[in-house]
């Protein structure tokens, strides 16, 4: 059974700082890419942060506050998130990418497995 288990996510003021975990199980391959993703009701999921190839990838929104990280031993996908702002609050979502070939990272359809979420709420 393919899993993946967000959690860290809470309620914290603004400059706050919390990090997100993301245990992938049940995989019975090498992911390609893992990613996080935010939605706040009644908007479209947005891309925060990537990690492919070696490389991490942020939104401008969060560049320079967000660090994105990977344990090999643990399977775990880890997002970093400091400075919390207000607009930060929003359900953080884990996403996995097992399948080849070329793909987009910025969109829910590039990713094949999905967590259930972590809420993430910054109060001023």
């Amino acid at each position: 059974q393919v899993q993946l288990v967000e959690s860290g996510g809470g309620s914290v003021q603004a400059g706050g700082t919390l990090r997100l975990s993301c245990e992938a199980s049940g995989i019975a391959y090498s992911w390609t890419s893992m990613a996080w993703f935010r939605q706040v009701p009644g908007k479209e999921r947005e891309g925060v942060a990537v990690i492919y190839g070696g490389d991490t990838y942020y939104a401008v929104s969060v560049k320079g506050r967000f660090t994105v990280s990977h344990d090999r031993a643990k399977n775990t996908v880890y997002l970093q998130m400091n400075s919390l702002k207000p607009e930060d609050t929003a359900m953080y979502y884990c996403a996995a990418r097992t399948l080849g070939g070329g793909f987009g990272m910025w969109r829910g359809n590039d990713y094949n497995y999905w967590g259930q979420g972590t809420q993430v709420t910054v109060s001023s």
